[in-house]
């Protein structure tokens, strides 16, 4: 009799050696911030930070620029893209996006670290890999929390984030894009790690491979959904990948 478990085994090991063909093959690794490197809002709340963005809004008779299921939405990046696309280039947009900007460095002094993430950015680094991050956050944000965990030089000066050109935002390809012709680096080359299907939308659009990390079932199964053929739920096997695999042809 055979098992689901014995059944199961050659789909589980292919699995894994995909995903270390992946990783040692990655001389260049764009990450996502929010997700695969921490959790930003773990303590500073982000449905608080998008209801305090609707109140000012409301509190400058701007309440109309609003769908009431824009109005009730937990992240404060769907209050601004909305809008960035109803109030493009204005001052308004510039002071919406400072105002999120400072929240967001404000949550990066609380953020949480991603389970492996801190080791396997420093193992990375250590192998010869180049890293990026790139995201629709603030890079202040970013800076202030690599800084916080003493992995800044693991990144500097690789850090593309939100500007106020929020046409740029993911699932555009912007920050991408600089990020590749910044490190002079080939998609074939690289590797993006992100948890949203709009992380993934941008890769395919610049050709770079993706690695998808879900918090979850429900967050895997909208990756896979979505056309991602790589999806882990912890960071832990690549860390074991990069340190047992010695990429790039070292000893």
């Amino acid at each position: 009799m055979t098992s689901d478990a014995t059944s199961d085994a050659p789909t589980v090991a292919s699995e894994n050696e995909k995903l270390r063909e992946l990783i040692t093959s990655a001389r260049f690794v764009l990450w996502d911030f929010d997700g695969p490197i921490c959790r930003l809002f773990a303590r500073h709340r982000a449905e608080q930070v998008a209801a305090d963005l609707v109140d000012w809004l409301e509190g400058h008779g701007l309440r109309g620029l609003l769908t009431d299921t824009e109005r009730e939405t937990p992240d404060p990046h769907v209050v601004l893209r909305a809008v960035g696309r109803r109030r493009p280039g204005s001052d308004l947009v510039a002071e919406l996006e400072e105002r999120l900007t400072q929240e967001e460095v404000r949550a990066a002094a609380s953020a949480l670290p991603t389970a492996y993430a801190d080791p396997l950015i420093r193992t990375w680094t250590a192998v010869g890999a180049r890293l990026a991050v790139t995201t629709d956050n603030s890079p202040l944000a970013v800076r202030a929390y690599l800084y916080s965990r003493g992995i800044t030089g693991c990144f500097t000066p690789h850090v593309y984030g939100r500007t106020e050109d929020l046409h740029h935002l993911e699932p555009h390809p912007h920050c991408l894009t600089r990020a590749l012709h910044a490190m002079g680096a080939v998609p074939a080359a690289a590797l993006v790690i992100g948890d949203a299907v709009s992380d993934l939308t941008a890769a395919r659009e610049t050709g770079v491979p993706f690695l998808g990390y879900a918090h979850g079932e429900t967050a895997e199964k909208r990756l896979r959904a979505a056309g991602a053929e790589h999806v882990v739920r912890s960071l832990e096997p690549l860390l074991n990948a990069v340190r047992h695999h010695r990429p790039y042809g070292r000893p």
